[in-house]
């Protein structure tokens, strides 16, 4: 997601933009919860072979600092300012309108409540590292961004299934098929590696957890269980068949619109385009996380998320003129999205835009009990 050279854009379209980016953060911002607080803190050092890279980064920090929530509460906005500065860079730098209203339409839907709720997953550092390989890639480095997508697959292995395709389907783009896929082969040799070795060594867990549980941390000792499960023990626990049946409608969604957006753009542009196939493929990959866990929501999350960047592609690939037939394909396609329930995490609800939420978002903020570490 490169920014496009472009004129200034007007006062009011900056003024729209930050009004959104201001009424997503509203909507669903929290304090990072125990959960993804206590998943910062794996690391490799500690025997864990998934999902260590932030914690392996962090620990000579947090070593010392006796492992305060307040250095992952930090590390957390972090990460989500830098990726909604990314958000509203390329938005202000584009210079396709359609584009921009892209990435108004994430925020105002519920997309962008839900991302400032997540704040603290590991998702955000995906896409944020995702962004900066396109970056790398615009500039002839693509050695070096098949680099940071190989370490994007070390913070969480589902990066396999959402940030991987998503930089196939840009590095096809730009390049042959074989320097493609030669530049997906690391990300994807490390994936392979990662999902066939033992998420921890035995005991990795317990030891971690009485060392955090001693400095006062605020563990969710549930969240390093995951590490002594097997995904037939994961399967005991939840139906994939059921959460699968919940995304599909959304699937259904996602794939008629990128086809339809990527069948016009074949017939209406001349030069050799990226076969529809992997236009679908890049957006409809999340729907098999599915087979990885329960968070339907967020799986959706990531389909609807994955689905905005390849519009995102396919509107430079042959922009239509206002009014044109794929314009009203894509608007309904979002606004079907939105009828899709984005249930937060631990109780927390989406803030209306009523006087009363209002109102309770103040009072709270002005108390200082919106930074109370959460319960759960």
């Amino acid at each position: 997601m490169t920014p496009d050279p472009a004129p200034r854009p007007s006062a009011a379209t900056i003024g729209v933009l930050l009004g959104s980016v201001v009424v997503a953060a509203y909507t669903g911002i929290r304090m990072p919860s125990r959960w993804t607080a206590t998943l910062q803190t794996v690391s490799l050092q500690d025997g864990f072979h998934r999902r260590f890279l932030v914690g392996t980064l962090l620990r000579p920090i947090a070593q010392p600092t006796g492992y305060a929530y307040g250095l992952f509460v930090a590390v957390s906005f972090v990460v989500l300012a830098a990726l909604v500065a990314v958000l509203v860079r390329v938005a202000v730098t584009t210079r396709i309108p359609a584009r921009r209203l892209l990435i108004v339409a994430f925020l105002l839907l519920p997309t962008g409540g839900y991302l400032f709720h997540e704040v603290g997953y590991f998702d955000q550092l995906l896409y944020l590292m995702f962004f900066g390989s396109l970056w790398l890639l615009g500039r002839g480095r693509a050695v070096a961004a098949a680099a940071m997508l190989a370490l994007a697959v070390t913070v969480h292995e589902i990066a396999v299934l959402t940030v991987l395709p998503l930089f196939f389907l840009a590095a096809l783009r730009a390049s042959p098929l074989r320097r493609a896929v030669l530049a997906v082969m690391p990300a994807a040799l490390v994936g392979g590696v990662i999902l066939v070795a033992s998420a921890a060594v035995d005991g990795a867990g317990n030891r971690l957890g009485r060392r955090l549980t001693d400095t006062g941390f605020p563990l969710r000792p549930d969240a390093l269980e995951l590490f002594g499960r097997t995904q037939r023990d994961s399967w005991r626990l939840y139906s994939p068949s059921d959460v699968l049946l919940f995304l599909l409608p959304l699937f259904v969604i996602v794939v008629g619109a990128v086809f339809a957006l990527a069948r016009t753009n074949a017939r209406r542009s001349r030069r050799s385009a990226v076969p529809i196939v992997v236009w679908i493929a890049a957006a409809g990959a999340p729907v098999v996380l599915a087979a990885a866990g329960w968070d339907r929501e967020r799986w959706a999350f990531l389909l609807i998320a994955n689905f905005c960047v390849v519009v995102w592609f396919l509107l430079a690939e042959h922009p239509p003129e206002v009014g044109h037939s794929s314009h009203l394909v894509l608007v309904a396609a979002l606004l079907l999205t939105a009828h899709v329930p984005l249930t937060y995490f631990d109780g927390y609800a989406p803030r209306a835009l009523t006087a009363d939420d209002i109102s309770d978002f103040a009072e709270r903020a002005a108390s200082g009990s919106f930074t109370d570490t959460p319960p759960r």
